[in-house]
């Protein structure tokens, strides 16, 4: 087949997602298996939720509401700010690929941290933008070594807070800090896709940054702490005269109906959030207690993941772990290759996690 690409296209390393748990299990040889690897909330979605968009699968012949106007009105609300600063999206995945549709030329460049979600990366090069990379400092954001990257090329940085893979935290003062060293007209996009599990009074929660005179973007999700990863919905708070250009590109019915009205029903339930919350900060406390035992190190986290040092190549842990039916994740493609990361789960699972883990580094 003869197709003309461009080259800014054909250089994009595409997302690699992991395989359904029934494919490895029959790979594996193994039953029963449990998924640590992906971030997801262990109590599933909210009840209110599931019922709220079992109802409105009885109006699935219909079209979403375009404007996700009900959902958009409860973010407004929450957030003290004008409905017209909120975008929808089919996860925040979309936003980000509206800001680089809307803000990047070929030629331009955007910084992200090294390692950082790979939708920057993936965004930008569709773009025929340039992805500069900064490596992160002993786990965490560089702010002075991203300062010294930026040229007059640079339109976007990205960051996300807390960070993944590692679960450092961004400090208000450090960002304060940082922010004057930006030229004002470079967006600033802060991914907060793990917001709700911190419990550092100190970090930045950057709404604030919003409905200022600066391009700040902040990105949250449904994802994660709220349990809604599979319907795919997400926000993006931002000054309303960057979110009427993202409104120019974005799919009229981006959002759809199942997504809006589960969203809109978990936003009211505070009570299961914060369920979710307390549930995963007390299972991190005892994978923590349980790795201390075996006498490893790990990396306490602002989010539901944390990183395990297993002091040998992390790909052969992963596939050993697989072997046991554990999923969690390997840090190598990520740059770290003696590092895994593993999700907070159910106590059943984190107790299955505790014993294989300690089967496979020859701890019992």
């Amino acid at each position: 087949m003869k197709l003309k690409i461009p080259e800014y296209i054909q250089s994009i390393r595409p997302y690699k997602p992991g395989k359904p748990i029934e494919e490895l299990e029959r790979e594996y040889g193994v039953k029963d298996s449990i998924k640590l690897a992906s971030n997801e909330n262990p109590l599933g979605a909210s009840p209110a939720a599931l019922a709220a968009m079992e109802g409105a699968m009885k109006k699935l012949n219909r079209y979403p509401d375009g404007r996700g106007y009900y959902l958009t009105e409860k973010l407004a609300a929450r957030f003290h700010m004008p409905a017209e600063c909120i975008v929808l999206g089919n996860g925040s995945d979309e936003i980000i690929g509206m800001l680089t549709r809307a803000v990047l030329e070929p030629g331009d460049e955007a910084i992200m941290t090294e390692p950082s979600f790979l939708m920057y990366e993936i965004m930008v090069l569709s773009c025929g933008a340039v992805p500069v990379f900064v490596p992160l400092k002993s786990l965490f954001v560089d702010f002075g070594a991203i300062t010294r990257q930026i040229t007059e090329k640079t339109r976007v940085i990205f960051l996300n807070n807390p960070v993944n893979p590692t679960g450092t935290i961004i400090t208000k003062k450090g960002f304060d800090a940082f922010l004057e060293t930006v030229p004002e007209d470079i967006v600033i996009v802060i991914d907060e896709a793990y917001i709700e599990f911190i419990k550092d009074p100190d970090c930045l929660q950057a709404v604030e940054y919003c409905t200022g005179n600066r391009p700040v973007v902040v990105l949250r999700t449904f994802s994660k702490a709220y349990g809604l990863a599979g319907i795919r919905i997400g926000y993006g708070l931002m000054p309303e005269a960057l979110a009427g250009i993202l409104h120019r590109v974005r799919q009229p019915f981006n959002a759809n109906s199942l997504a809006q009205a589960g969203a809109c029903a978990a936003l009211d339930d505070e009570d299961f959030l914060q369920q979710t919350v307390r549930f995963v900060q007390g299972e991190l406390e005892f994978l923590y207690a349980g790795i201390e035992r075996l006498g490893m190190n790990y990396f306490p986290t602002e989010a539901n993941f944390f990183m395990i040092d297993v002091e040998q190549d992390a790909d052969a842990v992963f596939e050993a772990m697989l072997r046991q039916g554990v999923i969690i994740r390997s840090m190598v493609s990520y740059g770290f290759p003696r590092y895994i990361r593993v999700t907070a789960g159910l106590r059943e699972e984190n107790e299955r996690f505790l014993k294989a883990f300690a089967s496979v580094m020859g701890k019992i």
